[in-house]
């Protein structure tokens, strides 16, 4: 077969890079070597147009135990011996096109880069994003992954414990499913991806090698299309229950001392591994194709080097210890196979049969080596003109007697609504130590036994902040998860992000992708929480343009002392609300004048970084103190549906009043950033109002909490029972009407 610049193209290759390829070679590439490169060269697996302003990113300080992008998850030291291991990575094509398999893979291939590790998975969350929940589409793209997590986490055995669903036009033909896992490790017992020690075994264990997934790394570098669907075997199919026992197997066979390195064979499969763990350990490989278990004939080498099927690792073994590995894997009734041995010339030989298929330099492959890094051109998108442009004087106030209406229409919008169909798919109590589950808080709280400490995790991002100024909307997502922790009693410690964007060869795209990378990086910054890692998904494109700018926030943070745990929800009748921060009469970019109004262009909300890191500093101040009985930030739909979720878990409702001269509609429902709302019991609110005073922190007495009934300025809005029902059932109410 003759390999010309046609060929690369159809393997999503550039004229360019074809030629790179050749000049590096030294000769023309044949099939198997050229698919090995479009793979490992995809923006999947080498970030070719992100990876300089991800260098941007703080990737130091803290309590960082290995450098970011360094393994396969970041590690971060949680205290007393312990390290925590957590990341985030999407699935989004594999979603769009098969929901339940993308979206079951993507949960079993986030765990494995974390038991990859040497760590044992305790938690699972995720972050979705649908279109219009009306739409037939969107409900059968929702069912189909929320299946499909459901099944593998709950089959696997690690709970869910967080999440975060929301539901935009934007999202119609590409769905966003992102997921994160986060796991517990003794530091110094970690293992790294890494091969070593020339005449080294190397094995293959766990599952057998198929067609599935073949071509998934350059599948999910490339737009949605309505041909997509003809691309159907890039989707892998996964067995949970098989990589339970190959999670089992692995941290038992890390007690052999016999592993050298292991690494997941994830995007990319067998090329991707042996190319990543023979260049970070400046050596080669020599493989025998044809001892990979298969469980179809016949394939052929670029087949087996690309396959994506799932529940496989590699395992560099120290010569001589062979036996060890074998015995751990036949107990666990898993194949276990030595395909080949470490070599010292940093070439990846990849024979079959004897007969030699590709030779290719391991560091030409990969991230950081040979792969190509590339800066996009950007400029501003033209909608930010309409956005500018916006005027909330222009948009007509509500008035008093529309206010509960209101509130009833806001309180069942699906962005603000329980998640309860969704979530009640999920095993959040496998394990039994997620302690969230019935006293919630705004973070998901895990105890992490044997550590003596409790760890506190979330997902963030609200996307059409985003949208709207990429670089404070990058800001938010990180301040808003700092904030999530820091309201659950905990302190938080780093960041993983998966970054969700268009076609970055649309400049459009490319400037939101930068500035919201810029933003993220100074809120890290500022809240002393480098970034360990993640993921980029680009071409996230509808036929009609590119989905918001979705840079999820996966945030992990510890607490200390269990006793400073702190839940959101109110304890008791006459305890006194209080309101922690400013308000600000600011409406823009709010569920309110999104959903009620129907204004899709205006400015992200009232938000500094200052003042937000002074409201969390307080906050966990005064949590640390025992000053208050509750703690629960403001987000989507304003102040009104915080006082409302802050009732729902013991059925206590409330009586508020609004003594201000900024407009109704702003005071309620405005999503305006660094704000708390507390409860003291009446005789430490003076203590707590005399505290803000002295650190320079607003703190406003809105009301008390009542037995059950609700009271706004005065008017009677009846139970909180009622309000619950309506806020529980909206989703449901949806899905079954439509």
């Amino acid at each position: 077969m003759e390999i010309t610049a046609q060929t690369a193209k159809e393997l999503r290759l550039t004229e360019e890079e074809f030629e790179l390829i050749k000049q590096k070679l030294g000769r023309t590439p044949n099939f198997t070597e050229l698919c090995s490169f479009s793979a490992m060269w995809s923006e999947h697996c080498s970030y070719k147009n992100s990876i300089k302003w991800l260098k941007t990113l703080p990737r130091e300080g803290g309590r960082m135990l290995v450098a970011a992008g360094e393994e396969n998850a970041g590690l971060m030291d949680m205290g007393n011996g312990y390290g925590v291991v957590f990341k985030i990575e999407s699935h989004n094509h594999p979603s769009a096109i098969e929901p339940f398999q993308g979206a079951a893979t993507g949960v079993g291939g986030i765990q494995r880069d974390i038991f990859t590790m040497g760590a044992r998975p305790i938690a699972s969350l995720n972050s979705l994003r649908f279109g219009n929940l009306k739409d037939k589409k969107t409900q059968r793209l929702l069912a189909g992954v929320v299946h499909g997590i459901g099944h593998y986490g709950n089959c696997f055995g690690v709970p869910t414990v967080g999440g975060e669903v929301y539901f935009e036009d934007c999202y119609h033909t590409n769905p966003l499913v992102n997921a994160m896992s986060v796991g517990i490790v003794k530091v110094g017992k970690t293992i790294s991806a890494t091969a070593e020690g020339i005449g080294n075994p190397v094995f293959f264990v766990g599952s057998a090698t198929g067609k599935d997934g073949i071509g998934g790394a350059s599948f999910a570098s490339a737009n949605i299309t309505e041909e997509s669907t003809e691309e159907l075997p890039a989707v892998q199919v996964g067995d949970p229950f098989q990589e339970k026992k190959l999670l089992e197997a692995c941290l038992e066979v890390i007690d052999t001392g016999a592993v050298v390195g292991m690494q997941d064979m994830g995007a990319a499969g067998i090329i991707c591994s042996t190319a990543e763990m023979s260049a970070k350990g400046g050596v080669g490989m020599r493989i025998d194709l044809d001892k990979v278990p298969t469980r179809q004939q016949n394939m052929k080498a670029w087949e087996l080097l690309l396959s994506e099927s799932q529940e496989r690792m590699l395992i560099v073994v120290e010569k001589g210890k062979e036996e060890a590995v074998l015995k751990v894997f036949e107990k666990w009734d898993l194949s276990a196979s030595n395909i080949g041995e470490v070599t010292g010339d940093g070439l990846l030989k990849f024979y079959m049969h004897g007969e030699l298929e590709a030779e290719i330099p391991a560091y030409e492959l990969v991230l950081g080596g040979g792969a190509p890094q590339y800066t996009r051109e950007y400029k501003e998108p033209a909608y930010l003109e309409k956005i500018k442009a916006f005027d909330a004087n222009s948009i007509k106030d509500i008035d008093a007697a529309d206010l509960k209406g209101v509130a009833e229409q806001i309180i069942q919008i699906p962005n603000i609504a329980s998640k309860r169909w969704v979530y009640v798919q999920y095993d959040s109590m496998v394990g039994a130590a997620n302690t969230s589950t019935n006293a919630p808080s705004d973070a998901a709280v895990i105890l992490a036994k044997g550590t003596g400490k409790a760890l506190t995790v979330t997902v963030d991002c609200n996307s059409r902040y985003v949208h709207a100024e990429p670089y404070t909307g990058g800001m938010i997502a990180v301040a808003e998860a700092a904030r999530n922790i820091v309201c659950s009693g905990g302190e938080p410690l780093g960041v993983t992000n998966c970054l969700n964007f268009g076609n970055p060869y649309d400049p459009e795209v490319y400037y939101q992708f930068v500035k919201a990378v810029t933003g993220m990086g100074d809120a890290c910054r500022k809240f002393n929480t480098p970034v360990t890692g993640g993921n980029v998904s680009f071409y996230n494109q509808n036929p009609d343009g590119p989905v918001y700018p979705t840079p999820t926030i996966g945030m992990v943070g510890v607490i200390d002392e269990f006793t400073n745990r702190m839940t959101m929800d109110y304890k008791e009748a006459g305890d006194v609300i209080v309101l922690i921060g400013e308000q600000q009469d600011d409406i823009a970019s709010s569920e309110y004048l999104h959903k009620v109004k129907g204004v899709e262009y205006s400015p992200a909300p009232h938000f500094d970084i200052d003042e937000e890191f002074g409201v969390q500093k307080f906050v966990a101040s005064i949590i640390k103190d025992k000053l208050v009985k509750s703690a629960h930030d403001i987000s989507e739909g304003g102040l009104l549906v915080t006082l409302l979720e802050k009732g729902f878990n013991r059925n206590l409702g409330f009586e508020v009043k609004a003594d201000s001269d900024i407009r109704t509609d702003a005071y309620w429902f405005g999503e305006a950033q660094s704000r708390v709302v507390v409860t003291v019991s009446k005789d430490k609110a003076e203590e707590l109002q005399h505290k803000a005073a002295a650190a320079g922190i607003p703190a406003t007495i809105l009301g008390s909490v009542s037995n059950g009934s609700i009271k706004v300025n005065g008017t009677d809005w009846g139970s909180i029972e009622a309000w619950k029902e309506k806020y529980d059932t909206a989703i449901e109410k949806i899905i079954s009407a439509n």
